[in-house]
Order: structure tokens, then sequence, then C-alpha cells
């Protein structure tokens, strides 16, 4: 494994938000849901595509509080702009399960 020094590691903005709304997203290669995130400030709601149907369901998502990296480059994910990527963690089936705190922190907060 390559070591990368802090300054690097403070270079990936990683920050709590709370999932606004939640759509299907049939039309993805692989089973996915659209995501609207809000981060609150200047960073506002923020899109993405994620690989979670195994364990989530769009209705049961939103007000849901995750982690996400928002400064990569947007990705086109399909017909769908992915502004972010939220963190997730596999399950013994390689399943995606959700980062999250384990209590209700402001949105827009910095891991660090």
């Amino acid at each position: 494994m390559a070591e990368i020094s802090f300054d690097d590691f403070m270079k990936v903005d990683i920050r709590t938000g709370k999932i606004v709304d939640a759509q299907p997203y049939p039309e993805a290669r692989k089973p996915a849901i659209k995501l609207w995130v809000d981060f609150g400030g200047d960073l506002g709601i923020k899109k993405s595509s994620a690989q979670i149907t195994k364990h989530y369901t769009p209705d049961e998502l939103i007000g849901k509080q995750v982690i996400a990296v928002v400064n990569f480059p947007p990705r086109q994910i399909g017909k769908f702009m992915s502004e972010i990527l939220v963190l997730g963690v596999p399950d013994e089936d390689g399943e995606v399960v959700l980062l999250a705190p384990d209590k209700e922190v402001p949105i827009g907060g910095r891991m660090f």
C-alpha cells in the first residue's frame, strides 16, 4: 500500500450531507439510485448516482445523512451528471453499505 502525506489527505474534501431526493435510475447499466444531497452553505445540493439498490430504496434514503467526496470533477453516468461521490463499504456479498455519522451532525461539516 502506498503511503500519502497528511497534506495529500487534506486535498480530499469529504463532507456530511443529507439526502433530500432519491429516484430510481432504471436507465443505468447496473441498478442504481439517483441522489440529491444537500450540503448547505455554498455547496448547496449536489447530485450523485449510487449502486445501492441491494440495501436501500429511494423512499427510505430521503432524510438520511451520508458522507461524500465533494471535490472530484463531475462525471457523466449515462444521461445523469454525478457531481459527488457518496461513500460506502462492501458487505460480505460486495454490496454497498453507505457511510454515515452515528449521530446527527450539521450538514456541510468537513471530515477531519
